[in-house]
């Protein structure tokens, strides 16, 4: 379960309107964020809030067979917030979730980013012993 985790805010975000409120504009830039990193997409959901006539954001997931991403979206707030996880179980794909999130910053061309990075899976498990008996 070796990865790295990006937990990520998008603020003052100078996109285009409809990729903040349309959940068809979202999933296409999430998706191809993803694919053209060289991750896996295995699905993908995504919910529109408001009316079609009065969008008022989108959420919404793309589950990889490297682990996931997930975005939502504050029109009336212009911000973003993206939660990116891969593993590392066959290969190492810090670049890969790199790219992804170049990807969505480039996408979303937000004023200021606020980014967290959480490298998960550092702990091997413990190795049998005494100590380690129940």
């Amino acid at each position: 379960m070796k990865g790295l985790h990006i937990l990520a805010e998008f603020h003052d975000c100078r996109c285009a309107p409809s990729l903040l409120r349309e959940t068809s504009a979202l999933e296409r830039v999430a998706v191809a964020a993803c694919r053209d990193a060289g991750l896996t997409v295995v699905a993908q959901i995504f919910h529109g809030f408001g009316t079609p006539e009065r969008p008022a954001g989108a959420t919404g997931a793309v589950v990889l067979a490297e682990s996931h991403l997930a975005v939502h979206t504050w029109p009336e707030l212009a911000a973003v917030t993206a939660d990116l996880y891969v593993c590392n179980f066959s290969r190492d794909n810090r670049s890969a979730a790199e790219s992804a999130f170049l990807h969505l910053q480039n996408a979303f061309r937000p004023g200021r980013t606020e980014r967290q990075e959480v490298l998960r899976g550092g702990l091997e498990p413990p190795l049998p012993g005494p100590a380690n008996l129940g």
